[in-house]
């Protein structure tokens, strides 16, 4: 078996950039208390994923994985699916 090499990370300052991230998005509906608020907890929760994928290209992160819709979800309304 080859070794293998580690893989390079950039670095800022005394802080080493990993080059893949994984995120899991917290689902619960916990997040906001009032049930008539769940398509502006959607609303809300996309434009935290934007400003993290912006945020980890100008880091230099390579790789961002992120899971964002669980088997449970598709149990959801339609319509919460759909936003």
């Amino acid at each position: 078996m080859a070794k293998t090499e580690p893989l390079p990370t950039a670095e800022i300052g005394d802080f080493a950039v990993p080059r893949h991230v994984a995120i899991i998005m917290d689902g619960n509906g916990r997040w906001r208390r009032r049930a008539d608020c769940r398509a502006g907890k959607v609303i809300a929760r996309v434009e935290a994923l934007r400003r993290t994928v912006r945020a980890a290209g100008d880091l230099g992160i390579d790789f961002l994985t992120i899971f964002s819709f669980s088997a449970e979800n598709w149990s959801r309304p339609p319509a919460e699916i759909r936003d």
